[in-house]
């Protein structure tokens, strides 16, 4: 056993502290109240204390930390999107990423593994010569590839896909990389811990106060708070939110399931996504297989797994990897995607003063952590949206102002 377990499994003292505080109780007030302790709320709480100096912030979450969408994603990191909005926004988040496990004193299991988008008809290389030529002018590393390529990369594929959708070439994206999603959470929250906000798990926002149509405070399980700033960033239970504030937003909530096989021996070094299939795949450092398909076709706040999403899913991983015809499913889950009609995120200020939305995210909400985290915490701190947001705002919808991103984001996580 190592000598770092026994030091930890023998003292009845611990040398190192628990990750977080555990609040006694709410202050009457804060400057800042966040409802979230996913990633993106723990980020934005990391980031005003980290760059602005405000720490008098209180996120608020009503189950524990991490337990909504950053726990229950696969962990993919990329920036080969479609629009340039897109492109710019998720470039600068996979910049951070690349250097929290140093900032953060703490292993992310970051992996740059490199990111195909398989391409089987004509029409989806038209799409990928488009999204690389997007990428490559805006100084992301992203091309077109044949399918000898793919092979040289991925040995073990099946190119002729069960001779059902022959895969034809893919969007090859080098900076494609994998983390374990926890610890992102568990970093930027002790990070804002440390930086002195309070994280108060178990607590549930139950009403926020308006007055003249500014916010002036929020209700919750444990009683009311005094504040003039309320960030919303809880992804697929955003509509029970807004609801508070009266304000209406095109949002949809779809559950996303996704699941992982036994371990193995590491053999896929890439991550492989295919619109057409439905599917994307890569494998953890512990060995499994984590696979994904679209969203489910049904409108409905519902995280239940269900047995037509891993039958399906698994014929069509079966079609790349037949050799995998034996490997057991360990276990699968779902979550809830909150989606946009033009497939890209709402962020910044809303008409309501001082209420903050942070939602939209879909299937790709855990790649921009970082960056919606520094973004969002500048906007709250200046009470203006940071410039690579301002195309996400809410009004977009109003003035059809869109950014159509579905060609690089529907599936493609």
């Amino acid at each position: 056993m190592p000598y770092r377990l026994l030091r930890f499994a023998l003292p009845g003292k611990y040398p190192e502290p628990r990750m977080f505080r555990t609040p006694d109780a709410l202050k009457s007030s804060y400057d800042v109240v966040i409802i979230g302790a996913g990633g993106h709320g723990l980020a934005t709480a990391y980031y005003l204390a980290r760059d602005f100096g405000i720490t008098n912030v209180a996120v608020l979450e009503k189950s524990y930390l991490g337990g909504g969408g950053t726990g229950r994603n696969t962990a993919i990191i990329r920036s080969n999107y479609l629009t340039p909005e897109g492109v710019r926004f998720y470039d600068a988040s996979v910049k951070l990423f690349e250097d929290l496990s140093q900032e953060f004193d703490l292993n992310l299991f970051y992996s740059r593994r490199g990111h195909f988008t398989l391409a089987h008809s004509d029409g989806a290389m038209r799409t990928m010569r488009w999204r690389a030529e997007v990428n490559k002018h805006l100084g992301v590393d992203s091309e077109v590839v044949d399918p000898n390529f793919i092979k040289s990369k991925c040995p073990q594929i099946d190119l002729n896909c069960g001779h059902n959708m022959p895969v034809l070439g893919a969007l090859y994206h080098p900076p494609g990389a994998i983390a374990r999603h926890d610890a992102v959470a568990w970093g930027y929250g002790r990070g804002a811990d440390q930086r002195g906000a309070e994280i108060h798990q178990q607590t549930e926002v139950t009403g926020i106060k308006v007055a003249g149509d500014k916010v002036v405070g929020v209700e919750t399980s444990r009683g009311f708070i005094e504040t003039n700033k309320v960030l919303s960033a809880v992804a697929g239970w955003t509509p029970s939110i807004t609801e508070m504030v009266h304000l209406r937003t095109p949002l949809t909530i779809q559950p996303l399931q996704a699941c992982v096989s036994e371990p193995m021996k590491p053999w896929l070094d890439t991550i492989i996504v295919s619109g057409s299939l439905h599917i994307y795949i890569s494998q953890s450092s512990r060995g499994e297989l984590v696979m994904g398909a679209a969203l489910d076709p049904y409108e409905v706040q519902n995280m239940r797994s269900t047995l037509d999403f891993v039958e399906g899913l698994c014929g069509h991983i079966l079609e790349l990897f037949p050799f995998l015809h034996d490997v057991k499913i360990l276990r699968q889950w779902s979550g809830l995607s909150d989606m946009t009609p033009d497939y890209s995120p709402i962020m910044g200020k809303t008409p309501v003063e001082g209420f903050y939305i942070d939602a939209g995210w879909g299937t790709y909400g855990f790649k921009a952590t970082p960056i919606c985290g520094k973004t969002m915490a500048a906007t709250l701190a200046e009470d203006k949206d940071h410039e690579l947001i301002q195309n996400f705002n809410l009004a977009r919808f109003e003035n059809f102002n869109l950014v159509g991103e579905k060609g690089a984001a529907s599936v493609g996580h």
